[in-house]
């Protein structure tokens, strides 16, 4: 029978969860000076789903910043006790679509310092010879990935935590969380648990596969999902070759994700396990809810062979031996998947109640660099680099439906292997969000992309007779693409073009204390006039973008924010963040209430002027509420493709009305329906930036080229980062910049992360790119050291081939800016 526990009545930081998660933010903490931390976990450390981890360490990842995160956890474990042995790692490719893939993760590597090397088949088998070559084209070879144990992980993170001050209490479950829910935002108070309460400024939700349970007690929605996750074991069965030393030769791992299998090393056998195409989903209630027993500590499931069949018949394809070999085991366990498998972290939107979840089976990967930017956003209250693609934030209100999560999350899980091709679509869950005109939209052969659960139009199929065939791109960005694209670009260039833009978040900061607020929020003066419209960043204490974004002054109180469809519960929260107790500002998400369409192009006004109560006298970047045809209309005229017209705001229940005036007015003048893929190309020639991809929390707005948008003086938030301030500018000139590229092959398109070289040396990386049907060139950005000239000449890895390409002046369309004021 367990003791009962002498809890302290209070600690800064209580972290709830034992497993490789919060053990690893409790040794960050510790490392950082934080002493005064408390652990608690339900049973004994690791019982969760760490101990059952097939314990392989991968670096290479979807994005540059999760592929950090990882070899931040390999510089770590390497200095640790926890059974790291670095045997590297081999990733076959065994289709040319699956060779392509490989070759563009060997040229990104080389942008970051992972040293990811091209081999081919017979070098694969030279260095895993249990392997069969048949069928393999090539492969890549990480000679730094590796493999660990993951109990002795974890008893090792903490005791670096134990040795900081941190104090680990087992058998103690959390009963209920402290939350202060007064007139401002919510704010965490501390944690109930069954020896007594413990008062707390932070707490982490670090509970693994129980992570949402213990959420709901805070009333937050942490979107993870249990899925039954099997590898087998198999008993010994071949010598080991020993090395000079005398010590035995490790075989490295190995994945074939076209047959959907991963294998290690166990001592003289192998672990083997994949991801298979029927998942299981574990302990969902009738609500899809995760119910987990109450009593499931340091427990699997009964072995599932039949849903294991596939993975071990893929198996013996590629590793013969597997049809021989006795097995010990099959370890069937639970893990959490998140509905993009991405790890879900950070700060909820109850102030001081933290995540650290959802780590989709390759958490043991990523614990080491997990626990740092966890550690750092703590104590720092922001993370220190960018992790949008693993912020809890990313997750809007939709994803509070379990059915519609589960939805999702089963379809990531059955898919983990796939390739992610650009501009390719999920489907499961949809559709989920719809405009006003989305019934216009299908019947006019709309191809539907999704952001955010919204349905939006990628372009009109309808519109691809008008476009050109032989512009096709080479390789993946010719995949998903129609000249579709380029017949509504140049549409929009030459006449005028339609868009649905009702996705777009919209955000609304009112009050008393609204302007003062957002002035000390905004890089950019938006306390201006009424009916002004101020392109702004906000940025962190770094000085890096944090968000970006119009606002325009509506009346004296109230300000209106447009940001990008995923970015509304980012933008949100950040917002909330800073806004003050006194209730002088009021913040919120108005994006359903609003549609929004937008009329571009050179007829725009020719189109738009007939149909109002008054004429269209107003200037660029400023705003009228007007009636356009039947409806009331809050009319911007603001652009995101560089072409005089306006963004047309009505209420929700007007916009099928107005979407049908605005189409039928503008037939006689050539008016094209268009979709986002368009928007895009027309952006490119344009330069304009778009947050996570061109700009990030990593870059101010000097680097970013936004530098016209810092307002001189300072007084906000990042301005002492970037050296503005009330005696003017001390700020040191940027090292580094955003480049326009274009490259000498027009069908050579670059699709993000590609390396750019100058004299054979790697100098940038790629944000975006795309093909400019105006200007007719293939387009890429790319932070270059501040060095770099323009006109020089440099060279794109475009799937292993280095296309030339050259430095130029942005932007690469009007660059007067004539168009959009006329």
């Amino acid at each position: 029978m367990v003791r009962p526990r002498e809890l302290p009545d209070r600690a800064r930081v209580v972290i709830i969860g034992g497993g490789v998660g919060g053990t690893s933010i409790a040794h960050h903490l510790a490392q950082l000076g934080e002493r005064d931390v408390v652990l608690l976990e339900r049973d004994e450390l690791t019982s969760g789903s760490t101990f059952h981890s097939a314990g392989l360490v991968g670096q290479l990842r979807s994005s540059v910043s999760l592929t950090r995160m990882m070899m931040d956890s390999v510089e770590l474990y390497r200095t640790l006790d926890c059974g790291w042995v670095q045997c590297g790692g081999i990733r076959l490719a065994c289709t040319p679509e699956r060779e392509q893939e490989v070759l563009r993760q060997v040229a990104w590597a080389k942008t970051f310092g992972l040293p990811l090397e091209l081999i081919s088949a017979e070098q694969a088998r030279e260095l895993f010879p249990l392997m069969s070559a048949d069928g393999v084209r090539c492969a890549s070879y990480l000679p730094s990935d590796g493999y660990l144990d993951p109990s002795l992980l974890t008893s090792a993170l903490a005791e670096g935590a134990r040795a900081g001050g941190c104090r680990i209490f087992t058998h103690t479950r959390v009963t209920a969380i402290d939350v202060d829910r007064g007139p401002a935002q919510p704010r965490v108070r501390g944690v109930q648990t069954e020896w007594g309460p413990i008062e707390a400024e932070v707490v982490v939700d670090a509970g693994g596969m129980f992570a949402a349970e213990l959420a709901r007690m805070a009333g937050v929605r942490v979107p993870v999902v249990p899925f039954a996750h099997e590898y087998l074991v198999t008993q010994p069965f071949r010598e080991r070759e020993l090395g000079p030393d005398g010590q035995p030769l490790h075989l490295p791992t190995l994945r074939d994700p076209d047959l959907l299998i991963y294998f290690r090393e166990e001592g003289g056998g192998l672990v083997m396990g994949g991801y298979e195409r029927q998942s299981a989903p574990w302990a969902l209630d009738e609500h899809l809810l995760d119910a987990i027993p109450q009593d499931f500590n340091g427990r699997l499931l009964e072995e599932d062979w039949p849903r294991f069949e596939e993975i071990a018949v893929n198996s013996r394809k590629r590793v013969p031996v597997m049809d021989e070999i006795t097995v010990t085991r099959l370890i069937n366990g639970p893990e959490a998947f998140t509905p993009d498998n991405e790890f879900c972290l950070g700060e909820s939107e109850v102030r001081g109640f933290f995540v650290a979840a959802g780590f989709c089976a390759h958490g043991l990967a990523g614990a080491g660099g997990i626990g740092k930017v966890m550690a750092e956003w703590i104590l720092d209250g922001e993370p220190s680099s960018d992790v949008w693609e693993m912020d809890i934030r990313r997750f809007g209100a939709h994803f509070r439906s379990p059915s519609y999560t589960l939805k999702r999350a089963r379809e990531v899980y059955e898919t983990y292997y796939d390739i992610r091709y650009p501009g390719h679509e999920r489907h499961a869950g949809r559709p989920l969000r719809t405009s006003s005109a989305y019934p216009w939209h299908a019947e006019h052969d709309a191809a539907f992309g999704e952001k955010s659960g919204w349905e939006r139009v990628n372009w009109y199929e309808s519109n691809a007779a008008a476009g050109d065939e032989s512009l096709r791109p080479r390789g993946w960005a010719g995949m998903h693409w129609s000249p579709a694209i380029g017949a509504e670009h140049r549409a929009t260039r030459e006449r005028a073009g339609l868009f649905d833009e009702s996705s777009f978040a919209k955000l609304e900061v009112a009050g008393p204390g609204a302007a003062a607020f957002l002035q000390r929020l905004c890089d950019n003066d938006v306390a201006r006039d009424v009916g002004a419209i101020t392109y702004t960043q906000m940025l962190n204490r770094r000085g890096g973008i944090e968000c970006d974004f119009t606002v325009t002054r509506v009346h004296e109180e109230l300000f209106s924010i447009v940001t990008g469809t995923a970015f509304a519960n980012h933008d949100l929260s950040w917002i909330r963040r800073h806004a003050p107790l006194d209730g002088s500002v009021r913040c919120t998400d108005v994006t359903a209430r609003w549609a929004c369409f937008a009329l571009w192009g050179p007829r725009a006004r020719e189109i738009l002027a007939p149909l109002c109560d008054e004429p269209l006298e107003f200037p660029y970047m400023h705003m009228r509420e007007l009636a356009v045809g039947d409806v009331p209309v809050r009319a911007l005229r603001v652009t995101f493709v560089g072409e005089l017209g306006w963004e047309l705001y009505c209420p929700t229940e007007y916009g099928a009305g107005l979407w049908r005036t605005l189409w039928q007015a503008g037939r006689e003048h050539g008016l094209t329906a268009g979709g986002y893929r368009a928007i895009d190309s027309l952006r490119l020639e344009k330069g304009y930036r778009v947050w996570a991809a061109d700009i990030t929390p990593d870059e101010s707005p000097y680097e970013a080229g936004l530098g016209f948008c810092v307002r001189k003086g300072g007084g906000f938030i990042g301005a002492n980062a970037l050296g503005v301030g009330a005696e003017g500018e001390r700020r040191a000139p940027p090292s580094r910049r955003l480049r326009c590229l274009v490259l000498e092959d027009p069908r050579s398109v670059a699709l993000g992360n590609e390396p750019v070289r100058l004299d054979g040396e790697i100098v940038g990386r790629v944000t975006s790119g795309g093909y400019g049907y105006t200007v007719e060139r293939s387009i890429a950005y790319a932070y270059m050291p501040a060095a770099v000239e323009l006109d020089t000449a440099v060279e794109v890895d475009i799937f292993g081939r280095w296309v030339p390409a050259s430095v130029t002046r942005e932007p690469l369309f009007d660059p007067r800016g004539e168009r959009v004021r006329s």
